[in-house]
């Protein structure tokens, strides 16, 4: 058996994941999934809270969410395995029910990211081409089905795809950046609400800055395609944190533009707030392409969000926390096929049933969760004795922090929510406890 064929196919004799992955398209898919759920429905809202001075929230949320990036980066170059979170957990706290949770957590908000996705790709194409008349579910369905069968071909296409759908994001964010740098310096970038001014202004940038930090949720995707990459010991490492700085970027530069060009006032209440940024800088260009450009976003945070639930199905299937099923990697195309066809089902279900607004903030509040007990793990793994280090090593206040900061931020999500989704989620976490059991029961006796 050659070298080659031994790297495609497990002890038992099972094809493996292909390796493909690199640095640069690494970067890209953390890049991709950050921008694609963020900055482009982001800035208004954060610009209502934090004023001119919302660059400067930005700035406060990437060194929260650099805390949880090195984390992940770090235990990344330890364990490069698919179950990502899922698998960490269990290494560190030996609590299967635990791994189960925090494993079914993250599949949940890849759910109904994709889900909610797919709904609003529905809208902007059906505005786009006119389609009015054909109802947005039968085309959301249409792209799920295209986007497993993308999925289904195999990570070097899914990668391809993502890397042209994050060029054009990041393409419309450089183009705004372009069309207004001329209005630098023209406002008072520390101005605030005035109805908040008996608040002090460091509490108004941290208060924006929780808003701000959602922007950078998707860096947490780049762990779960670790089996996929070549040399994952320092291709996660270097990838996630390229994509993070380099979002942070992105996302300073596109905030002191958007409140040059456009007062912060008007961009708070603009429903295409970067649209709007765009007819006042540069009126010449075409009113519908950054609504183009919207639609490459809202595909690859699709995209990003359904390689990456598969990926967590089939690692938790080779941790024996699912059914063994659910973790076969199809002969030819390499990529895990029941895992993919099991959640097309759930989508599907999903997209028509209604509404997923709740079980979508329900879950953002789990991702959350999920980051204070990735930092945990990282702390215990860290201080056991005779754990292996990886070859990119974080001191151990920062994983502590993380989970300050991510408890703080849980904290303070749960207090500007209604009851309907921190109740969700509480059910999700019941319901992933309930279905662990259930499953434990079902497993015949080693005997």
């Amino acid at each position: 058996m050659t070298s080659d064929t031994q790297d495609q196919m497990d002890a038992e004799g099972e094809p493996r994941l292909r390796r493909s992955i690199g640095t640069t398209q690494l970067a890209l898919y953390a890049l991709g999934s950050m921008v694609g759920s963020g900055i482009y429905g982001l800035i208004g809202k954060t610009a209502g809270q934090a004023g001119s001075a919302v660059w400067l929230s930005f700035l406060v949320a990437l060194f929260a969410a650099l805390l949880t990036s090195l984390s992940y980066a770090s235990l990344g170059s330890r364990y490069p395995r698919a179950g990502g979170a899922a698998y960490v957990t269990e290494r560190a706290f030996g609590i299967p029910v635990l791994s189960f949770t925090i494993g079914l957590a993250l599949v949940a908000s890849g759910l109904t990211s994709v889900a909610t996705q797919s709904k609003i790709f529905a809208a902007i194409l059906a505005d786009i081409t006119g389609l009015e008349a054909l109802p947005p579910t039968v085309i959301a369905v249409g792209f799920l089905l295209i986007l497993g069968g993308i999925v289904f071909r195999g990570i070097r296409e899914s990668m391809w795809i993502n890397v042209v759908c994050t060029l054009m994001e990041v393409s419309g964010l450089l183009l705004v950046i372009a069309s207004g740098l001329s209005y630098w310096g023209t406002v008072d970038y520390f101005e605030t609400p005035a109805d908040r001014a008996d608040t002090a202004f460091a509490v108004i940038v941290l208060q924006a800055s929780v808003l701000a930090f959602f922007a950078f949720i998707g860096f947490e995707d780049a762990i779960n395609v670790a089996e996929e990459c070549k040399n994952p010991a320092r291709t996660i490492p270097a990838g996630l944190i390229i994509a993070t700085l380099a979002a942070a970027v992105l996302y300073v530069a596109v905030a002191i533009t958007s409140v040059s060009v456009v007062p912060w006032q008007a961009l708070a209440e603009a429903p295409s707030p970067l649209t709007e940024v765009m007819k006042r800088s540069a009126p010449s260009v075409p009113s519908g392409l950054m609504t183009f450009i919207a639609l490459f976003s809202v595909a690859n945070t699709a995209l990003v969000n359904y390689v990456t639930a598969s990926r967590l199905i089939y690692g938790m299937s080779d941790q024996g926390l699912l059914p063994k099923g659910l973790g076969r990697v199809h002969t030819i195309r390499r990529t895990p096929h029941i895992a993919i066809a099991a959640l097309l089902a759930v989508l599907l279900l999903l997209v028509v049933s209604g509404s997923i607004a709740d079980l979508a903030a329900a879950t953002v509040l789990l991702l959350l969760i999920v980051f204070i007990a990735v930092n945990a793990a990282l702390v215990v793994l860290k201080r056991r004795p005779g754990e292996a280090p990886g070859q990119f090593e974080v001191p151990l206040f920062l994983p502590i922090a993380g989970m300050a900061v991510c408890a703080a931020l849980l904290l303070t999500r749960l207090s500007s929510l209604e009851w309907r989704a921190p109740a969700l989620a509480g059910l999700i976490l019941l319901a992933s406890v309930g279905l662990f059991a259930a499953l434990r029961s079902a497993r015949p006796d080693p005997q």
